[in-house]
């Protein structure tokens, strides 16, 4: 319950002190917040000489702290007056077990603040800052706020459309951390720079209605390991989105952060991939390309002839073996063949400007004049260079720089729309567009679009997906609130819960819908080296903000070893973290090692999901230049280390006639007797070596007949495959050995080396040796 103290008497009382079962916030008389403490060990972890307004407002372009505050403890109601900018607001406050609930409830006069700021709250916990969440915490104790509904927005106001390249709910600072969030009034007509000044003026329409008014926010504070049990009971009593997963809170359920196979299947193959995802024990199959277009969201007639109905077949199937069905979207992006565009675009497709005809045009004119060139000029972001005029597209290849101004070399009646003629005086609208060659809606078309995903959804069955280029949602000119409004539309229109991972950022209130976040793409270099770093700092971003941690999508290629996959399951295993194969039925059918690659994942993800490896172990399974192999055995796994050498090197050296030119290297094998395995890598800037030999202990030899060129790798482990690499790390050929590996025996070795070199720059040879430890059994 909320307790009020008049400050009058005393004037070091606070105004009103509200409290939960752990924690208390007080309020002095001009409507700071001075103290945000724990109940148990009576500790204030709100930050000295550090402004704490509980709410601010902006006016005519400037943020103002509240002068004054009233206490009305019957009503529940607290007054704040800011007389410099002749504003008061209301706010309704109501003290739970686990949490304070703030909502602003009224502004007067209306219309005059044009944001309601909760904060920032300045704390001097840091340890753990989970800036999304928006939850700061210690080892002991956690303090956290959450937005109760799409329109307060996690974060700082950064800029007039209410976004930001990472929406900060808490941040970290010097001193400690902040907690904060905001409301913006929409309900008037803007004209805003949008989505990264993708359009630098763009005239955005008032939404009825919607001002700062009913922004709400919950304040928590509790020990530290409750901090996520607090934000699921805070979903439940506020009624946010709280998805389940078989009766279980999808935040704590045991399917979190399961990995999954991304393969384009069809109603032909369904059968055969299924068999793949069981065989590794995956959560979901899940297409890459399964609707016709992008916008109405239809199935695609070359995966799923039967259209809706095959689809439904399919995901039937998988759900009678435990297997999702998971299909990939583009969120709000718009494809050219969309029934939104063609043959009659919709009018609710987003512009970033518009002007008027300065001429009559036909429907053969190939030039367009217009009142103004300011909207149809940029070059930067402007790829499909397209207005809408009445219901024609018309795309330009330039405008012309001096008036009167005209779009040039015209293509009438674009995307299958119908040149006609037009009228002085009609509005030419300049289509928002993006380089994956797709237009984008307007708020109303948005929540259409998203209600299109709800129902193809519902009527399949299909489980999984992604709200890939969910940063598309800025498009109306929203910030932030189109992200929230999509992904709530999306959900609340469900008759099912469906996993979903978004593109980055991922925003607050978003949070509590998001099952993951899979970052990383392969398509940037080899197996091992696409965006590694990346992938591994995001899972740092993922454990502050109480995410299941991912390592994002990798590549299954017919060329794909085992040894590659077994190095990111290790990865996998150290971070506990779930990981997308992106792969294709043929390349399945062509990698001969596509069965023990499936086996070796379902054996690395059993244990990684049981919890069998201990922290030190974990620790070394995170090093990426650590490798590892796994086995099942029984009920147990063996885990194998594998020990790299150093590097060592040859170059190409002047000799006189007859002189070797070979040299030796002294290899230590800390491991038992086996075969030579090695990475053998031609550093340079020109030219190539080739018949690389080796002679093991002045006895047995082995050559490779191969040429390399300057930065390709050869890479020969113990399936006797040579294989060659190139300077990105993707494989390029693989070569069966005729010839027996040479062994290593245990402790040292005598290894002379020698190669040809060719071309005038020649390169220098460095090989690296590694052997394979005794394992090491894990149980559950």
């Amino acid at each position: 319950m909320a307790i009020a103290f008049l400050g009058s008497d005393l004037a070091a009382a606070p105004l009103a002190t509200w409290s939960t079962d752990t924690c208390t916030l007080e309020l002095d008389s001009k409507g700071a917040v001075v103290a945000l403490s724990s109940r148990a060990h009576a500790h204030n972890y709100l930050a000295t000489n550090q402004n704490a307004p509980l709410l601010s407002v902006r006016v005519d372009g400037a943020l103002h702290p509240p002068d004054s505050a009233a206490w009305d403890s019957s009503a529940s109601r607290l007054t704040l007056r800011y007389n410099r900018a002749g504003v008061t607001a209301s706010i309704r406050v109501d003290a739970k077990p686990t949490h304070l609930v703030l909502e602003l409830i009224d502004v007067q006069p209306p219309g005059r603040a044009a944001l309601a700021l909760w904060g920032p709250y300045p704390v001097t916990l840091r340890q753990t800052v989970g800036e999304v969440v928006g939850v700061a915490r210690d080892d002991a104790f956690a303090l956290g706020l959450q937005a109760l509904n799409p329109k307060t927005l996690g974060g700082f106001p950064e800029n007039d459309e209410g976004s930001a390249d990472r929406p900060y709910a808490a941040q970290q600072t010097s001193w400690g951390s902040v907690l904060q969030a905001y409301s913006m009034d929409r309900s008037k007509p803007r004209s805003i720079a949008v989505w990264g000044k993708r359009a630098p003026n763009m005239p955005v329409p008032a939404i009825a209605r919607e001002t700062a008014v009913g922004s709400k926010i919950a304040l928590f504070g509790c020990p530290a390991s409750a901090a996520l049990e607090i934000i699921g009971k805070i979903e439940v009593a506020e009624g946010l989105p709280h998805p389940m997963i078989e009766g279980v809170w999808a935040k704590v359920s045991p399917e979190r952060g399961r990995s999954y196979l991304i393969a384009d299947f069809s109603e032909s193959d369904i059968d055969e991939m299924l068999g793949y995802v069981k065989r590794a024990n995956l959560m979901s199959l899940y297409h890459g390309r399964p609707f016709k277009s992008w916008g109405h969201y239809e199935p695609s007639p070359k995966f799923f002839p039967n259209g809706v109905a095959g689809v439904k077949a399919c995901a039937t199937q998988a759900r009678a073996m435990g297997i999702r069905l998971g299909a990939h979207t583009l969120s709000n992006f718009i494809q050219t063949e969309d029934p939104y565009i063609t043959p009659v675009p919709d009018p609710r497709l987003a512009r970033t400007g518009s002007s008027p005809l300065a001429q009559d045009i036909d429907a053969a004119a190939t030039t367009v004049s217009v009142a103004s060139p300011d909207y149809f000029a940029q070059r930067d972001r402007n790829e499909l260079q397209t207005v809408v005029i009445d219901e024609e597209l018309v795309r330009y290849r330039a405008v012309s720089t001096n008036a009167p101004f005209q779009l040039l070399d015209c293509q009438r009646g674009a995307f299958g729309t119908k040149a006609s003629a037009h009228t002085r005086g009609t509005a030419a609208g300049k289509l928002m567009d993006h380089s994956y060659k797709v237009f984008f809606p307007n708020l109303d078309l948005q929540r259409e679009i998203a209600r299109n995903l709800a129902r193809i959804f519902n009527e399949t069955g299909l489980s999984h997906m992604d709200f890939d280029g969910h940063e598309g949602c800025l498009a109306p000119g929203e910030g932030t609130y189109g992200n929230e409004i999509f992904a709530k539309e999306f959900y609340d229109h469900l008759d099912h819960t469906v996993i979903n991972g978004t593109s980055p950022p991922l925003s607050h209130f978003y949070w509590h819908i998001n099952s993951y976040c899979n970052w990383g793409e392969p398509w940037y270099g080899g197996f091992r080296d696409s965006m590694q770093e990346y992938r591994i700092n995001n899972q740092a971003f993922c454990e502050r903000n109480f995410i299941p941690k991912m390592l994002g999508w990798y590549l299954l290629k017919p060329t794909t070893c085992l040894s590659d996959m077994e190095w990111m399951l290790a990865r996998a295993a150290g971070f506990d973290a779930g990981f997308a194969l992106a792969t294709s039925p043929d390349a399945l059918r062509k990698n001969p090692d596509a069965g023990v690659i499936l086996d070796a994942i379902r054996g690395w993800e059993e244990a990684r999901r049981a919890g069998v490896f201990p922290p030190h172990i974990r620790e070394q399974l995170r090093d990426p230049r650590r490798e590892f192999q796994l086995r099942r055995v029984g009920d147990a796994w063996d885990l194998s280390p594998f020990h790299a050498s150093a590097d060592f090197a040859h170059e190409q050296l002047a000799r006189q006639p007859g002189e070797p030119t070979s040299t030796q290297w002294e290899v230590g094998n800390p491991d038992d007797q086996q075969e030579l395995q090695f990475k053998l890598r031609v550093v340079g800037a020109g030219g190539s070596i080739a018949n690389p030999f080796f002679e093991v202990n002045r006895s047995a030899t082995f050559r490779a007949p191969i040429e390399l060129q300057d930065g390709q790798t050869l890479l020969v482990e113990k399936e006797a495959i040579a294989r060659i690499y190139d300077a990105k790390g993707n494989q390029v050929k693989s070569i069966p050995l005729a010839a027996k590996l040479p062994s290593l025996q245990a402790g040292a070795n005598q290894i002379q080396f020698d190669c040809e070199f060719h071309g005038d720059a020649a390169p220098k040879v460095v090989v690296n040796f590694k052997t394979q430890g005794k394992p090491s059994r894990f149980r559950r």
